[in-house]
């Protein structure tokens, strides 16, 4: 084949032959992801929840559209077994992992006096628990082989807080820490560890949250984006879900092998204040 046209290849497909694990990526940011590392050559696996159908229709999708291999595996990552299987799984499908996305997560929102310790719970063992195990699982066969992208989904409230959201806070922030660690044990083997820490996304789960809102403040929806939503995002524009996917896939690439143990805000400006 012409060098020309290998070059150019690589530049399209600058993950071919990669394989990735998306976690919570059967919608939203999640499944956003998963398309752009698949739109840039990896085979991914799907995670999540979603009616059966639907998430059949998601994988072949992905599948049809960008050539390459797609699974899915419906384990419940707020179970340390089925969260380490989840990579065990995938190595055996797909011979390796890659890279690993740690995205899946769930919100609740109460004052401190009155959150229900079983949503604290709930909340630290999907959002902050189930990254290690995962990580875990994956980070022995990643060093082995002298190549590893690890990259966490944090958030905006990974480097700041908000009122009424304790759990979340305090678990986005455990997995800054997390990556940070990952990083500085992965240094020397190949292995970047990395958290991408979003504003608000455009997302189904946000637009179903503006009506919501609108109705019990009685307020209008735009009042509802512009005062609420995005009061500390200084663009006051949501981020795009192909805007994380595309930093990910930055990430998953050699050009990103120096950025490591890094929290990157894709906030409009959030952190910033």
């Amino acid at each position: 084949m012409d060098i020309a046209v290998m070059k150019e290849l690589d530049a399209r497909l600058p993950l071919a032959g990669r394989v990735a694990i998306v976690t919570g990526s059967t919608s939203g940011i999640g499944l956003g992801i998963a398309r752009a590392l698949a739109r840039a050559g990896a085979d991914v696996v799907l995670n999540g929840l979603g009616e059966p159908e639907e998430v059949e229709a998601n994988r072949a999708a992905l599948e049809a559209e960008f050539g390459v291999r797609v699974g899915y595996d419906e384990a419940n990552l707020m179970d340390p077994r089925e969260a380490a299987g989840l990579v065990e799984q995938s190595v055996a499908t797909f011979g390796r992992v890659d890279i690993l996305v740690n995205n899946a997560g769930i919100q609740f929102v109460s004052p401190v006096d009155t959150f229900p310790v079983e949503k604290w719970d709930a909340i630290i063992a999907l959002n902050l628990s189930a990254a290690f195990h995962t990580c875990r699982a994956a980070f022995a066969a990643m060093k082995a082989r002298g190549f590893g992208r690890i990259i966490n989904v944090a958030s905006a409230h990974a480097l700041v807080a908000s009122p009424f959201k304790s759990a979340y806070v305090a678990a986005k922030h455990g997995v800054l820490g997390l990556t940070k660690v990952l990083a500085l044990e992965g240094a020397e083997h190949g292995v970047t560890a990395n958290a991408i820490c979003p504003g608000y996304v455009w997302t189904p789960l946000v637009e179903s949250q503006i009506g919501a809102t609108a109705e019990a403040r009685g307020i209008s929806r735009e009042a509802v984006i512009r005062d609420v939503l995005l009061a500390a995002q200084p663009t006051k524009r949501f981020a795009e879900v192909d805007e994380i996917g595309a930093l990910a896939v930055f990430l998953a690439g050699e050009a990103a092998k120096s950025i490591t143990g890094t929290a990157l805000p894709v906030d409009g400006g959030w952190t910033a204040h």
